[in-house]
């Protein structure tokens, strides 16, 4: 009974007008420059519908690729020229309305996040672009934010009297306590939880991308402000999950040099450090973690790029990742 249970489950028909499936493969690749993390867009039109930003993407097509990763790989090279290094898979999000177009296949959006040292300025077809300017409440670098104090904040907390949609029922937390978890708003602020803020506020209807895929909740705003620079098809969604992605392996990975040069500085290190967190690093207490964690050692040689005292410069110490579990930055924010 149960084997001819799998052999009719097997024979099912599709459900009629269920459309074709596409899979998409996306890569949100960063680098740190000037300070300040980028990432790499194609330039409007030329890989997404409309004139907004889009990660690097194509399909993936099984005949020609043998794994995920060697079609993205291929699409990133493709597209922008860049040989890809580190890559790792973040997620997949499926959601109808906010990839497919009408009447066209549903897409998987296959969301990666690559790191680099960078490149060159311009590359074919694709260009770097600040991550924050996509999502500019992360950064608390300069202390709280003024979008979240002035914009996000009330249009949240306005958002959260009003009635609670019926798919909302079987929320385990109401809007009130999602606000807390999600912005820290009556509670405290978790750098990790990039994708869940940005969720929110697609769900509230406060970013463009939700009134371009018809949310009713963005027509509930008279007028909506301007949060960050939208981008095209889920991609702002899978920027958001690379950051949060991010952010979390600083604290368990060595990641960050994957970000900076064979030779730097324990300045340089720092920056980098809080340019992805988007917080601030009490200097001292910074260098205190980094020389007992093992994670570099000094080569020998000084930097006199900055004009005044020479620093000396540090490389990557890899006999950590075999002494420790997790050699990772286990930063706390604080005072420079």
């Amino acid at each position: 009974m149960a084997e001819a249970g799998r052999n009719e489950a097997t024979n099912a028909e599709p459900l009629s007008g269920d459309p074709q499936i596409e899979l998409g493969l996306n890569a949100a690749i960063v680098t740190v420059r000037n300070q300040q993390p980028h990432i790499l867009v194609a330039r409007p039109g030329t890989a997404g519908p409309g004139t907004w930003d889009a990660l690097p993407f194509g399909p993936f097509a099984p005949r020609a690729h043998r794994t995920l990763e060697i079609g993205l790989r291929e699409w990133v090279k493709r597209q922008t020229g860049i040989e890809l290094g580190y890559v790792e898979q973040l997620y997949t999000f499926g959601d109808r309305g906010r990839h497919a177009e009408p009447g066209g296949a549903h897409t998987l959006s296959v969301g990666y996040l690559a790191l680099t040292r960078g490149g060159a300025e311009e590359m074919m077809g694709a260009h770097w672009s600040p991550w924050y300017a996509y999502l500019p409440w992360e950064d608390w670098r300069n202390g709280k934010p003024d979008i979240l104090t002035e914009e996000i904040e009330p249009r949240l907390k306005e958002w959260a009297e009003r009635p609670p949609s019926p798919n909302e029922s079987a929320r385990p937390l109401r809007r009130p306590e999602r606000l807390k978890i999600s912005f820290g708003i009556g509670g405290g602020w978790d750098e990790e939880k990039v994708l869940e803020r940005y969720e929110l506020l697609y769900e509230a209807g406060l970013v463009e991308e939700a009134k371009r895929d018809g949310r009713s909740a963005a027509s509930q705003w008279e007028e909506l402000p301007a949060l960050g620079r939208p981008m095209a098809l889920d991609h702002r969604r899978i920027l958001a999950t690379a950051m949060g992605r991010l952010r979390g392996k600083l604290k368990y990975r060595p990641v960050v040099f994957e970000l900076l040069p064979p030779e730097f500085t324990l300045y340089d290190l720092q920056k980098t450090v809080e340019a992805i967190s988007g917080t601030l690093l009490h200097k001292q207490n910074f260098r205190r973690l980094v020389e007992k964690g093992g994670l570099v050692e000094p080569t020998g040689n000084v930097s006199t790029k900055t004009g005044g005292r020479p620093a000396r410069l540090h490389r990557f110490r890899r006999e950590v990742v075999l002494e420790r579990p997790a050699p990772g930055l286990r930063v706390k924010a604080g005072r420079s």
